[in-house]
């Protein structure tokens, strides 16, 4: 049976680049997102979010009449969930964005459907989902109850990209596909074929499920020990970013670069689920996460102490004092904001800074709602004309070409090394 008509649910940050991308195929796509100045944007040949050669591939699609949105799910051959998941009070999973987007396709499911979740989820998850469909379809039948004979297939299929190089790493990686019997696996690895050029690696859902799950754990843990060291190094009085480039040349040694902690939707949050179901076991990775979460207080208490170096400097009262917090995106010339560490040690700022908080964020056109009120955004211009203090907390390309000999500021706090 080949595929004729795809759903993709959730337009965001993975799901409108993967119905993009599959439209980019010639394969009839309907995008599904709650949403409506999303799907009213995307129906028009343009993009709400900013991700490099997207723009250009949903132009096309839509135009060309293989692409368009809605906010209601119609009748497919095959179903993506790419929908948020992010954790509760407590570090809990929160899966409510799964569960009405399964709640949602449920009434336009027919036999021979295929079923695949993409959201990074917690072990388990997709044979809930598949449990939530089953409830609301009982007139058809699901892998955990006739195992192969199933009407619906199910799998689990992680994205594997990163922000800035989605278009590119959705095609080349290798896919992990974790189907709920054998059978779904080579269904879901066949819907994946008609893009990818990396490998479909076949599991059962629950592996691929933890598989997504280490990979972030595993990057979060890296990045913990690079910003722990940067802790030591500012105790000792040494320059991190020296000390890592020469232990980096020892040949079995590749220590990351610090940061103000760790943001984004997947290393941020991913973790934390493993956390939550083996807390026994976890404690490498969660003490990793407290690391990384702990990393933005650090950086305000760097803040302050420059501050109070100014005060005693210019004889200025902390009102009259302004300071410039450049760079709000969880990593480097994107515009995605979730999980940011930026934006969590700018607010910091604001929230205690008596005097004037200006926020340079290139990607974005308007102060986020977090900030209203709190600081202002600015051109790169205005921040440097303005601020006493500047603080350098995302190394987008706009920054890294201003020249550390052309600022006249002394009071710098720069987490990423970018005006050594």
């Amino acid at each position: 049976m080949t595929f004729n008509t795809l759903s993709v649910v959730g337009l965001g940050y993975i799901g409108l680049p993967t119905a993009a991308v599959f439209a980019s195929r010639k394969k009839k796509v309907i995008g599904v997102d709650i949403n409506q100045q999303a799907v009213d944007t995307i129906n028009r040949g343009d993009i709400h979010i900013v991700e490099p050669d997207l723009a250009s591939v949903v132009k096309t699609a839509v135009e060309e009449g293989w692409l368009r949105a809605t906010t209601q799910p119609e009748a497919a051959d095959a179903f993506l969930i790419a929908v948020p998941t992010p954790f509760q009070e407590g570090h809990q999973p929160d899966l409510r964005y799964v569960q009405s987007a399964a709640q949602a396709i449920a009434p336009v499911l027919t036999k021979g459907n295929l079923v695949i979740l993409e959201s990074t989820s917690p072990v388990g998850a997709t044979e809930q989902m598949a449990e939530w469909l089953a409830a609301a379809r009982p007139d058809l039948t699901f892998p955990q109850q006739v195992g192969e004979a199933a009407d619906i297939l199910i799998a689990y299929c992680p994205e594997r990209v990163l922000p800035g190089q989605v278009m590119v790493e959705l095609i080349k990686n290798d896919r992990v596909i974790g189907g709920m019997t054998p059978a779904c696996s080579a269904r879901a690895s066949e819907l994946y074929r008609i893009f990818l050029e990396g490998e479909c690696v076949e599991t059962n859902a629950r592996t691929a499920e933890l598989c997504k799950l280490t990979e972030n754990s595993f990057r979060d843990v890296n990045i913990a020990f690079a910003n722990e060291l940067s802790l030591i190094c500012a105790d000792q009085n040494i320059n991190v970013w020296e000390l890592i480039a020469l232990a980096n040349r020892h040949p079995r040694v590749n220590i990351l670069q610090p940061g103000p902690g760790v943001g984004g939707h997947c290393i941020a949050v991913d973790p934390w689920f493993i956390v939550a179901q083996n807390p026994q076991q976890a404690r490498l990775i969660r003490t990793a996460r407290e690391v990384n979460d702990a990393k933005p207080h650090w950086v305000l208490d760097q803040v302050k102490k420059c501050v109070a170096d100014s005060l005693t400097v210019s004889n200025k009262r902390a009102s009259e004092l302004t300071v410039a917090c450049f760079g709000l995106a969880f990593k480097p010339n994107i515009d995605d904001l979730r999980e940011s560490p930026a934006m969590a040690v700018t607010q910091l700022i604001a929230e205690w800074h008596t005097g004037t908080t200006l926020v340079v964020e290139p990607n974005i056109a308007q102060t986020p709602a977090k900030l209203a009120g709190l600081a202002t955004l600015v051109s790169v211009e205005q921040a440097l004309a303005r601020a006493d203090v500047l603080v350098m907390l995302v190394d987008h390309r706009e920054f890294r070409a201003i020249a550390s000999d052309t600022l006249h500021q002394q009071a710098i706090v720069d987490t990423k090394g970018v005006w050594r």
